[in-house]
């Protein structure tokens, strides 16, 4: 038994049938399959240039920190160049260096250089 929906869609397409007839209802469905094979084609198409955008992103994004990570790393290792020289000259001068931060050492070398 046919119930509330399924008459509505009777009706539409009795209307349908008595407006373009049964010799366009082919080019109509033809119609409507070439619509929805373009809006699928442009759906995927725009999901690649998504997905190109991503990658330029990360490619961008690589490209900003790597230079950082690099100034990063030369910074460090000039400090540690910098620890190291301080340490090497207080044993140099007969400083002890355990237990003592870079601050303290670098007072005491200044006050032994000082007498």
């Amino acid at each position: 038994m046919i119930q509330g929906i399924e008459w509505i869609i009777v009706a539409a397409i009795i209307v349908i049938l008595l407006l373009w007839g049964p010799s366009k209802l082919p080019k109509i469905a033809r119609s409507f399959g070439e619509a929805k094979k373009e809006f699928e084609k442009a759906m995927k198409e725009a999901e690649e240039v998504k997905q190109e955008g991503r990658q330029f992103a990360t490619e961008v994004k690589e490209a900003a920190v790597q230079p950082i990570k690099s100034l990063a790393t030369t910074a460090t290792e000039e400090v540690q160049a910098t620890e190291d020289k301080l340490i090497e000259v207080a044993k140099a001068l007969g400083i002890q260096t355990e237990g003592k931060t870079k601050d303290q050492i670098a007072k005491e070398i200044l006050e032994k250089t000082k007498k």
